[in-house]
């Protein structure tokens, strides 16, 4: 290994989901990586130079997961379950993997719940792969420690 390889950027194409520590599947995309520290502005008196602006919370949207659509219906159980009154909490994981498979970064997002579902869209003149969209509220992501 050269010198410079530390430093390459890892592909977005290589990850793994885990749900409650199991493989859930093979996700084509993953989206809502994100997490966000809100602030508020202050204008204190007699400082007319600047405006202080003071942290107010953190925020992170809602975790999308998007995967061709099968048989497997452990997913769409969880979501019916959860509509059904039965809220049952989660820890989903999500890995990005190096060159060679192994786990390079990792992130939690604790007490996860499915909020929204959505099938694919038909078209007769399409070949595609059916997709379907799995949507998860959590309490907040953070980074996945000895990956």
């Amino acid at each position: 290994m050269s010198a410079g390889d530390g430093a390459r950027p890892y592909l977005n194409f290589r990850f793994v989901v885990e749900v409650d520590s199991l493989v859930a599947g093979g996700f084509t995309e993953v989206s809502g990586l994100e997490r966000e520290v809100e602030t508020e502005a202050y204008d204190e008196g007699g400082v007319n130079d600047h405006t202080h602006t003071l942290r107010s919370g953190v925020t992170s949207p809602n975790l999308v997961l998007r995967r061709g659509l099968t048989d497997a219906d452990t997913l769409w159980n969880w979501l019916q379950r959860v509509a059904d009154g039965d809220v049952e909490r989660k820890t989903v994981l999500v890995f990005l993997q190096d060159a060679t498979g192994e786990a390079a970064r990792g992130w939690a997002f604790r007490e996860a719940y499915p909020v929204r579902w959505a099938g694919p869209a038909f078209a007769a003149e399409s070949g595609d792969v059916a997709i379907e969209t799995l949507e998860l509220t959590h309490t907040g992501v953070s980074t996945v420690d000895g990956v």
